[in-house]
């Protein structure tokens, strides 16, 4: 990793030995963009790609000079007005009314490692010399405005980080209209736009389309990131697949309302822009202010969507998450949401919670119920003490049962809600998001905190760590089951409400980070009525989220599949639960369900006691399965390679790092008639290797397993062996794969 300035040209040239990033200061000062891609040459002069022609119907900057116009200039951080009539990344209201800012190059530094964003989730490294980041100094004379843009190039792969530190140094309040992370202007828009779409139960569905002219856009207005869209899109060239072709990832580390854009020209050249969503959002930055935007994330590759996915897994797995788990395998728990909902007792939880110790399950966890007068989605939420009534022994007791068994014991929380039916709700009915005097509206019985307030989240944190401090608890999941309504604090003055939905997003930081720091060792588990805010900014404190609150085998497929493009399979949460499923309602086999959870942190959602002693047994199987190859499954190389949204099959594969174990997964939807004969080719394997197949004769060299293909012809019809379902609809197999 390299910084080049050339000084003559004023040509910054970032790189590793991977990919270059080259800037240039422009003629009124601004900061230009020249290119990002594949490793070129330092020492060259690029300022021949500052490319300018003479324009009918063009505003110039400098009335003696037709050529230099913002407008078709490629830019590193453009705000409008000044002859650029594309969307900007910054937008600032000026005391006198004006929204014209001048950004001009001042100076830059650059340093070793990567400095932190101060209250912000953002990846990370553990030495200096894992990355280098650039900071570029901008200023706003007339406005006294500072700008930072910071640049992060890791060592390892094509990967850039970006934010924006922007500083008011007058004596006046200025507006930040809008604030972008990253913003990146493309000489072409030859790509394919692919974004991760849905709704609640279908989360993360991959969704394609070519760039055209005009503005495409994802983003979300709800306060959460959402199921609807991820903060997570990707631009491949038309002929770029799973293993090959150049592919730009882009990510954003934030859990509110996000925007990610495309705005492509008339001219076909494309801006990016990737930051906090500008609708409703204005922060009013007082002298001597500063405002750090989130992170975002981009990452390049000439080597296909399964290169960049397995880049941004290595990131986001060990520079973003932290903590005790995040090189630690998962333990296989068993929830008793879906067994029991709101109608248990204690000695029905310690019936289930012993079965599930005898099955070789290590975490059993309290969902929803245990907690102030909670029998029902009416009341309690808000309330976070044991209810005796339900609980004789409370949380401290049943935790200190349930370990006595030799279980680790778990709790659910949805600490950003309250009931009105609550005795927090009574005390403070005004600690709510709400107007005054206008309708509130309510999401399942249940209204949202108001975390924009210190004195809210300080309360909320207290009661928690009373609970957690007095009982044995190795695991939380965190949910939060609404989308945010009435965005208003009346804490804050009228000229400062637009800056409620991001200052909710810190304190939900604030009390992750004080609830991580004090109990290092409690797994989290991050939830939105599953995956409504399953998104990298969470991902750094709750090292992995329930991807869905659907748990169908089937339906996983998708939802898996799609999650793979950004996020490492450590941080999907994805369990067994029963049949008839309870959200689509099939009836799918329980090694299938298996197969797919195993691909994740793996679990259980049932009453192991309403299975039959046959289908214990494969239970078992399955936990003692899981147990010898976690570490493989949840931290190995993932391999996409049959896609369920072009097929009747899908495939995918868990790769150990030294390639010589790998476990290949094949699922089938629906049974076919005669179908004819078919091989899968694999990837990530040795190729001068031998290795065994589960349940085949013989040794098969990994270049033919990669170039011919595993025969997998009528596979689910065979032998019934584990990990095997029967032939029919919902078939899938398990293939072990280890080099001699």
């Amino acid at each position: 990793m390299k910084l080049h300035f050339d000084i003559q040209h004023k040509i910054f040239h970032l790189h590793n030995k991977h990919v270059s990033y080259i800037m240039q200061i422009l003629k009124n000062g601004h900061l230009g963009q020249l290119y990002f891609g594949k490793r070129v040459p330092a020492e060259s002069d690029y300022s021949y790609l500052l490319e300018m022609l003479p324009r009918a119907m063009t505003s110039c900057v400098f009335p003696e000079d037709r050529l230099f116009s913002l407008e078709h200039l490629r830019q590193e951080y453009p705000v409008y007005g000044s002859t650029d009539y594309r969307q900007p990344a910054l937008e600032v209201l000026h005391p006198d009314g004006s929204l014209i800012t001048d950004l001009v190059y001042i100076s830059h530094d650059v340093q070793e490692g990567k400095p932190p964003l101060a209250g912000l989730p953002a990846t990370y490294v553990e030495r200096e010399e894992e990355a280098l980041t650039l900071t570029i100094h901008l200023k706003d004379e007339k406005a006294g405005l500072l700008v930072d843009l910071l640049y992060t190039l890791f060592e390892d792969g094509g990967i850039l980080a970006r934010s924006a530190r922007i500083k008011n140094a007058s004596k006046d309040v200025l507006h930040l209209k809008r604030a972008m992370s990253l913003s990146l202007d493309l000489p072409d828009h030859d790509y394919n736009w692919i974004q991760l779409s849905g709704a609640w139960a279908r989360e993360r569905h991959i969704k394609t389309r070519p760039l055209e002219q005009g503005i495409q856009s994802i983003g979300s207005m709800r306060g959460i990131s959402s199921p609807n869209h991820n903060p997570f899109v990707v631009l491949a060239r038309p002929d770029a697949g799973e293993h090959s072709g150049e592919v730009l990832g882009f990510s954003f580390i934030y859990s509110g309302n996000f925007l990610m854009q495309a705005e492509v020209d008339t001219h076909d050249t494309a801006r990016m822009l990737v930051g906090i969503h500008p609708f409703q959002f204005d922060w009013a930055l007082q002298p001597g202010e500063c405002f750090t935007t989130p992170e975002a994330v981009v990452v390049y590759s000439d080597r296909g969507l399964g290169d960049m996915s397995r880049t941004f897994h290595r990131l986001f797995g060990r520079r973003l998450v932290k903590g005790y788990w995040r090189d630690r395998e998962r333990p296989i728990l068993n929830n008793n949401w879906e067994a029991t909902y709101f109608d248990f007792t204690q000695d029905r939880l310690l019936s289930i919670a012993k079965k599930s110790r005898e099955c070789g399950i290590e975490l059993f966890v309290l969902d929803d119920g245990w907690f102030g007068k909670r029998v029902n989605d009416n009341a309690g939420l808000g309330d976070w003490f044991p209810n005796k009534d339900r609980l004789p022994e409370g949380i401290a007791g049943l935790s200190r049962r349930v370990e006595e068994m030799g279980l680790l014991f778990g709790l659910w929380i949805e600490p950003e809600m309250v009931n009105r039916d609550s005795d927090l709700f009574r005390a403070h009915p005004d600690w709510i998001l709400h107007v005054p005097g206008r309708r509130q509206s309510a999401g399942r019985s249940q209204y949202v905190l108001d975390y924009s307030r210190k004195e809210v989240v300080d309360t909320v944190y207290g009661m928690l760590e009373k609970v957690f401090s007095e009982s044995r608890i190795s695991y939380v999941k965190w949910d939060m089951n609404r989308s945010l309504t009435e965005v208003y604090s009346v804490a804050l003055p009228p000229d400062r409400q637009g800056e409620v939905f991001h200052r909710y997003v810190l304190g939900v930081y604030d009390l992750y980070d004080r609830l991580t720091t004090r109990f290092p060792h409690i797994l989290f588990e991050s939830c939105s009525s599953g995956g409504g805010r399953f998104d990298p900014g969470i991902l750094h404190y709750a090292p992995q989220g329930w991807a869905s609150d659907n748990s169908d085998g089937i339906e996983r497929l998708k939802i898996q599949y799609g999650t793979s493009l950004a996020y490492p399979i450590s941080s999907i949460g994805s369990h067994v639960s029963a049949i008839p499923n309870h959200q689509v309602f099939r009836s799918t086999p329980l090694s299938t369900r298996a197969n797919a959870a195993y691909f994740g942190a793996f679990g259980y959602e049932l009453d192991l006691n309403s299975l039959s002693e046959e289908e214990i047994d494969e239970v078992k199987g399955q936990i003692a399965f899981m147990k010898k190859y976690r570490r493989l499954l949840q931290f190995g190389d993932f391999y996409r390679l049959l896609s369920p949204f072009e097929g009747n099959i899908t495939a995918w594969a868990a790769v150990s790092s030294d390639k010589k174990t790998a476990l290949i997964a094949w699922f089938r939807v629906l049974n076919t008639a005669n179908k004819g004969f078919a091989r899968l080719k694999l990837y990530g394997l040795l190729p001068e290797a031998r290795y065994h197949i589960s349940g085949r004769k013989g040794t098969y060299s990994g270049a033919e397993l990669m170039n011919i293909g595993l025969i997998t012809t009528d596979e689910a019809s065979g032998e019934i062996a584990p990990h095997t379902a029967e032939a029919g609809d919902y078939a899938s197999r398990i293939f072990v794969l280890q080099a001699e």
